[in-house]
């Protein structure tokens, strides 16, 4: 549609509560539901997270120049494509419902249509490679962040109600929270069947949940790192320190022992007085009631220690499924001497390159504390040909040019925002013959191809990964070659 929406035009204003049918399913985990113009001319309604054929409760949020977004407030019915699931539905799990078949057809249809449309690739089909599924649809999870608070979503009234809460914020709100009364799927069954007996231990304790609006309260936040290599723990309890002299420590600590017993690792307490919404206070204090402050992680026969504030992959186990389809494609490469690896993060894909037969391997990441973790995982490992630096991408790349010509293949895995532009043409500027790019955001992975595509490099082949299953999300990896490489890759 090229005119602008004359709001005068639509059955509803900002503000209006709808009762809609989901019409198609969109990019980024967003539904379209189809509204029609007095002049007969249709515009779209955009709602988060939902299921094609869903019936939901909405209101509009916006009405913009050429399309209008709605908040989701309750699923009415659900959608015929929809099937039972023996655990609890939460907020972070939108097509938790939704058969896992239709789930990867989906996501990658949506990445095609994205390399079609912002690429300028005819036919990115023909150099799909493959759909890497995450290795469990089901407790999948290392990390997960609980919430309390005063305002409870009651899911038969579909309203909120004055009540203490321990569970997931509510789509689209940071205020109300869904308390979890049974395992949602995603962390660990032991811990989440308990949950409900953790809620009530703190009611019974007669210290109230945080309110958020009035930014007072005491339990604030219940934060949970787990280890698949060795089954464990790690739990941080985040609370304000209004009405701390009354708090139990010695008893919470045996509820979660009682709960958990050899499984507990670790039990932090944190206290955090911001009147931010953030877990991790800026001033603030974290002691240990129990056990470690640390646990474990193996990938790919890599150890790392990970704390409550470590930068780690979320899915491990699908993390190395992505990691072995990425060196795949550096072995594609047959690159050697030097090689680049940007936006390192902790270092993991680093090490994993120091195994592939390189002479040096450079790792840079913007935050400090993720490269000094990195640096401590490579010596941990043993892994010596190395080099971590903490700095801007786009800064280093100005600062080095001696690079120039002399990297043989370089790693990308940027953030979600993508690669600046000026970052990438300096990428580009170091005319490495090969560029293997890890993208948790396909259409940013999408945007940059077109660039390289514009600027002599050529998309060799592309897969998914699916590290969030019953989620949006997916994680795109793909090789590029100079246009003007003797031996393209087969």
């Amino acid at each position: 549609m090229s005119k602008k929406i004359n709001p005068q035009h639509l059955p509803f204003k900002k503000g209006d509560t709808l009762e809609v049918v989901i019409d198609a399913m969109a990019f980024g985990g967003k539904g379209i539901v189809w509204t029609a113009l007095k002049d007969q001319e249709r515009v779209p309604i955009f709602i988060e997270n939902v299921i094609t054929g869903q019936r939901r409760w909405i209101q509009i949020t916006k009405i913009d120049r050429r399309h209008i977004e709605a908040r989701d407030i309750a699923l009415m019915e659900k959608s015929e494509w929809e099937v039972d699931i023996p655990y609890q539905a939460i907020p972070g799990a939108p097509y938790a419902t939704l058969p896992y078949e239709r789930q990867q057809s989906f996501k990658q249809e949506e990445v095609t249509t994205l390399l079609k449309k912002f690429a300028k690739i005819e036919s990115p089909e023909i150099l799909f490679d493959e759909f890497i599924s995450s290795p469990s649809l089901w407790h999948y999870r290392n990390k997960m962040e609980y919430s309390f608070s005063v305002i409870r979503w009651d899911h038969t009234t579909k309203e909120t109600q004055d009540d203490f809460a321990l569970g997931f914020k509510k789509k689209g709100t940071w205020w109300i929270v869904e308390p979890l009364s049974h395992d949602s799927g995603l962390l660990d069954a032991q811990l989440e069947t308990q949950m409900s007996k953790i809620q009530q231990w703190c009611i019974d304790s007669g210290l109230p949940a945080w309110h958020p609006p009035q930014r007072h309260g005491f339990y604030r936040y219940l934060v949970v790192r787990k280890s698949y290599a060795n089954d464990e723990l790690l739990l941080n309890l985040v609370t304000s320190g209004e009405g701390l002299e009354n708090f139990d420590a010695h008893g919470f600590t045996q509820l979660l022992k009682d709960i958990l017993g050899e499984r507990l690792a670790g039990l932090l307490h944190t206290i955090n007085n911001d009147s931010g919404d953030r877990v991790d206070p800026l001033n603030g204090e974290t002691r240990l009631l129990y056990g470690k402050t640390t646990i474990e992680e193996t990938i790919l026969g890599l150890n790392f220690e990970i704390s409550m504030k470590s930068f780690f992959q979320t899915n491990p186990k699908s993390a190395e499924r992505l990691y072995t389809k990425a060196m795949e494609y550096v072995g594609k490469a047959k690159g050697s001497g030097t090689i680049l690896d940007l936006f390192c993060g902790t270092g993991t894909i680093t090490q994993l390159l120091a195994q592939q037969g390189f002479d040096h391997v450079i790792g840079v990441d913007i935050e400090e504390k993720a490269i000094i973790n990195a640096r401590e995982n490579a010596l941990r490992n043993q892994v010596h040909n190395v080099q971590f630096f903490a700095a801007d991408v786009g800064k280093f790349l100005s600062e080095y040019p001696e690079y120039k010509g002399h990297i043989s293949v370089l790693m990308m895995d940027p953030p979600r925002a993508g690669i600046a532009p000026k970052t990438l043409q300096k990428v580009i500027q170091l005319e490495s013959q090969h560029i293997v790019y890890i993208s948790c955001n396909p259409a940013t992975f999408a945007r940059d191809t077109e660039t390289l595509q514009t600027n002599g490099y050529s998309l060799n082949q592309w897969s998914l990964v699916d590290q969030f299953p019953h989620t949006a999300h997916v994680e795109v990896v793909g090789i590029f070659s100079k246009r003007n490489d003797l031996q393209p890759i087969q």
